[in-house]
């Protein structure tokens, strides 16, 4: 019995000192999965609790498993995506049986695995806050909740309740520590937007506070960008359910910006059904990503990594995001000759859009207009193997110095939209954008292109009016890859690449503009 005893105790200490050795200082182990939701056959049909938790506890089988393979992997976190238990397209009524009540963590503490009789209709909570509880580790979930309000209330719903998207965390003891309402509702007609912009954290043992808002909200500044500034939030977890729209806005791609712009960590956990567009999650950091795109397989995706508490900066990015004013260096010297014909286009200020003659070519090269992201964008074409361009919108002027390294009959142009955008959201953006077309006519540039063939070595720039901007940078078959340099000069952003193994599709500075939303 003693030996048997001295064995277990013996297989422990060998147990922690391997998962101390696992978690390097000053890091931690994350996991996100991109989850292949099962989903209601007829979402506009009413049914009943009792078939809503039966289809939510399919979902929740599924989560269950990822937990325990996360946990077994060192994980100390794991993030699901939005609409992952209960799925989407319901209406404010179909949806109200797979509705939860959540109450606020800031008033009530709660362990709803250990207290499963404190409040009604939790029952998905209870199976959330057991799986963080039996695999001791933090729980992102997004889920439907519901919250009674009175008609003295201006803005309570003429059904007496409120509808929220809500993400909610549990930490590795199972207690329910945060509750986040997402506040940019994408066509979400089910839900109802929270009466107060909820700005929540939460704080882990492992990597400090957390901030968390839900897929559509990080294009928007409340609460994203207030978070993470009023904060100093440097890991953000993030719940999304994203349909990929290229070239600007695909999942992995948009994900990767944002955490590079802001210098900051992001788990991202996207909904998996490629039918509808949505895949693409990962871990990222401004120096390194770990990512899934998958339009071919329907299976989902558990990503595990480790990743700095405090993410670093690569050298290059020290004069990076909200600096206006500071110096760089160029890696070339055409900067300087392309600034003069900006003064040129200065003097024409009641013109809308100008352009400019490539170098060594005697004929301007033609400006064209074309769509791309239902933004009627000003385009002209990257002629021959290198080059200088310039194309500008209302305020802004955009910049390319390019050199093409590989043989290629692929068409690509520079383009610049400076303006409200409107489609599926309004919001007002700056972008400049190098994309490669969808064919050789100048019609095609803007539509939606994944592969490529070119190396090309590039400069970017714009004089942008706002300070947010976020440097895309996919590659072939959407892979990701970062810029050399990224910085501030004047009032110019520039980003660069040079010496890229992989094929460009495109390269974007893509500026919102806050404050004329």
């Amino acid at each position: 019995m003693l030996e048997a005893y001295s064995m277990v105790f013996l297989f422990l200490f060998c147990y922690q000192v391997a998962s101390a050795e696992v978690h390097k200082e000053g890091h931690y182990v994350a996991a996100v999965y991109e989850h292949p939701s099962i989903l209601s056959p007829n979402p506009a049909a009413l049914t009943d609790r009792h078939a809503a938790l039966e289809l939510m506890n399919r979902n929740l089988d599924i989560y269950e498993e990822q937990v325990i393979a996360a946990a077994e992997q060192g994980a100390q976190i794991i993030v699901f995506p939005e609409d992952g238990i209960h799925g989407f397209n319901f209406t404010r009524e179909t949806i109200y049986p797979y509705l939860e009540f959540v109450p606020c963590p800031r008033s009530v503490k709660w362990n709803p695995c250990r207290e499963p009789d404190l409040f009604g209709d939790t029952e998905v909570l209870q199976r959330l806050s057991c799986m963080a509880l039996r695999s001791k580790i933090f729980l992102v979930a997004n889920i439907g909740a519901k919250q009674p309000c009175e008609y003295r209330d201006p803005l309570c719903p003429p059904d007496g309740r409120y509808q929220f998207n809500t993400d909610v965390v549990f930490n590795d003891n199972g207690t329910l520590v945060a509750r986040y309402r997402k506040q940019n509702l994408y066509f979400e007609y089910a839900f109802n937007t929270p009466p107060e912009v909820d700005c929540v954290l939460f704080d882990t043992p492992f990597a400090g506070k957390f901030g968390i808002f839900t897929c559509f909200d990080i294009l928007f500044y409340e609460p994203a960008v207030r978070l993470i500034k009023k904060y100093n939030v440097k890991q953000i977890v993030y719940p999304t359910a994203w349909m990929n729209q290229l070239p600007l806005l695909s999942a992995v791609e948009f994900q990767q910006a944002f955490a590079t712009a802001f210098n900051i960590s992001i788990l991202a956990a996207n909904i998996h059904h490629p039918t509808l567009g949505m895949t693409g999650s990962g871990i990222y950091t401004p120096l390194k990503s770990f990512t899934y795109h998958d339009m071919e397989s329907h299976d989902g995706k558990l990503i595990v990594a480790e990743i700095s508490v405090m993410p670093q900066e690569h050298e290059s990015y020290v004069e990076s995001y909200v600096r206006p004013g500071k110096s760089i260096e160029y890696p070339h010297n055409n900067f300087a000759s392309l600034h003069l014909h900006d003064q040129v286009c200065s003097k024409r200020e009641q013109e809308t859009h100008c352009r400019i003659a490539q170098k060594d070519d005697e004929e301007a090269t033609p400006i064209f207009y074309s769509e791309m992201m239902y933004d009627n964008f000003s385009f002209v074409p990257v002629i021959g193997t290198k080059g200088d361009l310039q194309v500008c919108a209302n305020t802004l002027c955009c910049y390319l110095s390019y050199q093409r390294l590989t043989l290629s009959d692929e068409l690509y142009a520079l383009g610049v939209f400076d303006g409200l955008h409107t489609v599926h959201g309004t919001y007002y953006v700056q972008v400049c954008a190098l994309v490669k077309c969808g064919g050789l006519s100048y019609s095609t540039c803007g539509q939606e292109v994944s592969e490529a063939t070119a190396l090309i070595d590039f400069q970017l720039w714009g004089n942008f009016s706002t300070s947010y901007i976020f440097p895309l940078l996919l590659m072939s078959d959407i892979n990701l890859d970062f810029a050399d340099h990224l910085g501030w000069k004047n009032k110019y952003y520039l980003m660069s690449k040079s010496g890229s193994s992989s094929s460009l599709v495109t390269a974007a500075l893509y500026g919102r503009w806050y404050e004329k939303d």
